[in-house]
């Protein structure tokens, strides 16, 4: 028999919700529990930098944890990089530092202000100079999906009618639209984040786990074991029934 998969939504810089989501797993599956994390671990919450640091820690010491890519994710490691990239995905209006995104608050969990008085070249050094490698390694390091027999992890979702292994970055981190107005089966059930839901919700092909953490609603960690679903609340396994 499989062993359990846990997948945590995005986290969004909220440290105490990961806390709390990793005692909750820890009592539920063990010191040893998998556990896939689906994206978007800094932007809009308080402690960015703690986030990182907790899960790099993780890693470090060999906890069977799996890391997915986020969107969030990738602003973050392109504005570290020298000269600074911009996501040209997002619209014009937008940009990693604007407070619609939360980069000024990822930043300012290491002690960078990213005021929109200050100018972006100064701001860029100033993180160059304050974030560790370690965090951008991290980040630079991140697969697109992760996948067992019948799950498929990923962030955002997939581009429907398009086999697993021919879908673009883009898509795997960004989409929305496309991937849910399609009611039709995938080829393996598809667990992601990166919208907002107000539950945890199971639509039959596809479990969101974004239940808003970046916005200061609750952090949501599901169970996935024996082709069965549950969220993991304060009082155990809930059943996530499509």
């Amino acid at each position: 028999m499989p062993n359990p998969i846990y997948a945590i939504g995005d986290i969004h810089g909220q440290m105490q919700e990961l806390g709390q989501a990793l005692t909750r797993i820890t009592a539920d599956g063990g010191d040893a529990a998998h556990i896939v994390f689906l994206g978007d671990y800094t932007d809009r919450g308080p402690n960015s930098r703690a986030v990182l640091d907790t899960l790099i820690a993780g890693q470090t010491t060999g906890r069977n944890w799996t890391f997915l890519k986020g969107n969030h994710d990738r602003m973050f490691e392109w504005f570290m990089q020298d000269p600074l990239r911009h996501d040209p995905y997002l619209m014009v209006e937008l940009y990693w530092l604007h407070q619609r995104l939360g980069g000024d608050t990822t930043l300012a969990s290491y002690g960078v202000d990213a005021g929109g008085t200050r100018r972006e070249k100064d701001v860029h050094a100033d993180a160059r100079a304050a974030v560790p490698q370690a965090h951008i390694d991290f980040l630079a390091g991140l697969p697109l999906t992760y996948e067992t027999d019948n799950l498929l992890f990923v962030h955002a979702g997939i581009r429907p009618m398009v086999p697993i292994a021919n879908q673009i970055e883009e898509d795997l981190i960004w989409i929305r639209g496309e991937f849910h107005d399609h009611h039709g089966p995938h080829p393996k059930l598809v667990v992601h984040g990166h919208t907002p839901v107000g539950t945890a919700t199971h639509y039959g092909n596809r479990v969101n786990l974004d239940t808003g953490a970046g916005y200061g609603k609750p952090l949501t960690t599901a169970v996935f074991e024996d082709d069965q679903v549950w969220t993991l609340t304060p009082n155990g396994r809930v059943p996530l029934i499509p």
